[in-house]
């Protein structure tokens, strides 16, 4: 699986960079889970409304 060049072997990065579906995955979820943790910390900062009796 491992390719070889004349120069040397394929470093890792540029193996990373030449999977498209690896990167499709990761543009899809590191958003996801961005925003996510995002909108949990605003739900937890929002102010409590005070009781009225």
């Amino acid at each position: 699986m491992h390719e070889k060049r004349e120069d040397g072997p394929i470093p890792a990065g540029q193996r990373f960079y030449d999977n498209i579906f690896l990167l499709l995955v990761l543009g899809v979820v590191v958003p996801t889970l961005i925003y996510t943790v995002w909108g949990l910390v605003e739900i937890m900062y929002i102010p409590r409304l005070p009781i009225v009796p």
